[in-house]
């Protein structure tokens, strides 16, 4: 089984190689077109890798699935599963149908919450003017640094989880307790100066008056100094850390399978840069997302915490919700789209008055 998990970070280290040392190897502005193909190309890859996955569940390659298939045999067979067992059988796929679908889910739930994400990376590149050519090498190594910190949140989850599983219930409330929170927040300006990583690092290096050649690090006035597309990076290390504790405990609520948490995170965090540039200039206008984003964390923690009174949603009608919820606020905002204008007109008339 180790050999799987080695083979699927070598595969992820490979392409990430090929993206920016062969295809992006010099600072240039991507074009929306540029970035709307490597998306597609993304989510191809991860629908790709989704099939692969069905095949080692359903034949339990290397053992992959064959916790859930004992379980789900024993469960037909009539005989009581043990509460830990029960527990085990709503998180842990029986086959390679149930692991497609887990997976899936997954990835979709990554990817919707990342719409979030993708705003608030253009209010930072506007706040500290960062050139368009530079962008993509930050939002590359941004990406390198999420997934190690995603990768230690979900062996850390996974491992608390399997000690404690009650703590299930709390990653419930949780999201229920930030869908609350998402819902009552106004669009606050993120401020890079109140950052903790910004005020420290500025204490350790100085920074140059400008940006350098797209370079993090630079020799200035005789010292080793940062640039400011380094404080960017820290910004959008530190900002992806915050959504991360949302969004972790989010794919928990679909599957506990560590493999399937880490590989459709990992897929949606390489697909995150290309959809920024994709969507970046227009993400803004679908005003609804907002509130299918609080709906979707608000279902997957009472889903989690209706299992505590022996209620739960199979894969199908998850996903079923699921896509009801994140097309609803498509659907809405194509609809409305001049509920949006009128939001920006008050806003304006109140910063005339």
């Amino acid at each position: 089984m180790v050999w799987v998990w080695i083979g699927f970070i070598l595969f992820i280290l490979a392409m990430l190689a090929l993206d920016l040392g062969v295809l992006n190897r010099g600072a240039h502005v991507i074009s929306a077109k540029q970035a709307m193909g490597w998306t597609v190309f993304w989510v191809f890859l991860a629908m790709l890798f989704n099939v692969a996955v069905y095949f080692i569940y359903e034949h339990h390659w290397q053992g992959f699935g064959a916790g859930g298939r004992a379980i789900a045999a024993k469960q037909a067979a009539g005989e009581e599963l043990t509460k830990e067992e029960e527990h085990l059988r709503r998180y842990l796929p029986a086959d390679g149908k149930e692991a497609a679908i887990q997976f899936f889910l997954g990835y979709l739930v990554e990817e919707s919450l990342s719409l979030d994400n993708i705003f608030v990376m253009a209010v930072i590149f506007a706040k500290f003017r960062v050139p368009a050519k530079h962008q993509h090498r930050v939002l590359f190594w941004g990406i390198i640094g999420a997934q190690v910190m995603r990768g230690i949140m979900i062996g850390a989850g996974s491992a608390v989880i399997q000690q404690w599983q009650w703590i299930t219930y709390v990653f419930g409330a949780f999201l229920i307790y930030t869908a609350f929170k998402m819902y009552f927040s106004g669009d606050d300006e993120v401020d890079p100066e109140n950052n903790l990583l910004v005020r420290w690092a500025r204490k350790l290096y100085p920074v140059t008056p400008g940006y350098v050649e797209g370079k993090f690090f630079v020799q200035h006035e005789g010292k080793r100094a940062m640039t400011p597309l380094f404080l960017v990076l820290l910004v959008i290390e530190s900002t992806d850390l915050l959504f991360a504790v949302d969004s972790v405990p989010a794919v928990f609520g679909i599957t506990q399978d560590p493999f399937l948490v880490f590989t459709s995170n990992i897929f949606a965090i390489l697909g995150l840069r290309s959809m920024y540039f994709a969507l970046a200039a227009v993400l803004e206008k679908f005003r609804y997302l907002k509130y299918s984003l609080v709906f979707l964390l608000a279902f997957i923690g009472v889903k989690m915490l209706l299992v505590y009174f022996h209620i739960h949603f199979s894969p199908v009608v998850s996903l079923a919700i699921i896509g009801g919820i994140l097309a609803s606020g498509v659907i809405a905002s194509i609809l409305r789209p001049e509920a949006h204008e009128e939001e920006v007109g008050e806003k304006s008339k109140g910063v005339e008055k």
